[in-house]
């Protein structure tokens, strides 16, 4: 007898959840989804994507020098995400000015992480090349532990400074003009973003930071006009690839960040195919006379 299609997707997550390894990649997974859902639509609205990509690097350099001394990847990645953030907003005053002062910041940190890979021995060296596609399987109890610390302090500042930031990020000019402090609080989301990318990492690595931080929010951005309500969305999107990543993950041998930014990118390309779609139909001929 056939079991009924609900109770054999309840039967294969009782099977998952009996791996502690799958426990620990579904808590960290979730945690990381949620923050990367939420700051990233404050990326997307403030253009941020390639700020986004560049601290993955720059955390990347931090992860690697991390493994060379023999202490835990996220920290280094953590430490050099956040002086790397503060040195491009040090250098940079606006957000829609700073692809040099990023870019310069993103060289000097990928020349030295080739140096730790390089100085580093050979297992030093595979766990340090972890960080470039994320090892979501063999993330520690400790990790999942400074993760949730790190995502909480993220979450609580980015609510503290929701609406000055959303409105620096909406028209800063605007904000500028009525003498709201636009530099700190560029220098203040970009702390945020290198956190939140630092953590990021583990899930997605380094090279595919995009399928996280910013693709989610850019298919919420589309669809949903209403910030709350779009960043509800980008988190809801985040979190679903996520455990769908992990879920087919367990069953086809394939790394689970292939299968998290393969979901996302679909699911954009089909929001970008439906609203082509949409508005091809809107300005076929005789669709204004209703012909």
């Amino acid at each position: 007898m056939n079991m009924l299609p609900g109770t054999e997707i309840a039967s294969a997550l009782q099977g998952i959840f009996r791996y502690q390894f799958m426990q620990h990649a579904f808590e960290v997974g979730t945690i990381i989804a949620v923050v990367a859902g939420i700051i990233g639509y404050l990326v997307v609205l403030r253009r941020s994507a390639f700020a986004a990509h560049a601290y993955s690097e720059i955390g990347f350099a931090g992860g690697a020098g991390s493994v060379l001394i023999g202490t835990t990847p996220l920290i280094g990645s953590l430490a050099a995400a956040i002086l790397g953030g503060l040195t491009i907003a040090v250098l940079g005053n606006r957000a829609s000015h700073r692809d040099i002062e990023i870019g310069s910041v993103l060289a000097f940190a990928m020349g030295l992480g080739y140096l730790f890979l390089t100085l580093s021995s050979g297992n030093d060296a595979a766990n340090a090349i972890n960080l470039l596609f994320g090892d979501i399987l063999g993330v520690s109890s400790s990790s999942i532990l400074l993760t949730l610390v790190v995502s909480l302090m993220v979450l609580i500042v980015t609510v503290l400074v929701y609406r000055p930031l959303l409105f620096v990020s909406l028209d800063e000019d605007v904000a500028e003009a009525k003498g709201m402090p636009t530099l700190l609080l560029g220098g203040l989301f970009m702390v945020l973003l290198a956190a939140a990318v630092s953590v990021a990492i583990q899930v997605t690595g380094v090279l595919l930071i995009f399928a996280l931080m910013v693709i989610p929010a850019a298919i919420a951005v589309r669809l949903i006009k209403r910030p709350k309500y779009a960043i509800a969305l980008a988190v809801a999107i985040a979190v679903l690839a996520t455990w769908a990543g992990l879920f087919i993950a367990f069953y086809v041998p394939y790394p689970v960040s292939f299968f998290i930014t393969s979901i996302v990118f679909a699911m954009y390309l089909l929001v970008r195919l439906l609203s082509r779609l949409t508005v091809s139909r809107a300005w076929r001929p005789g669709a204004l006379t209703g012909a």
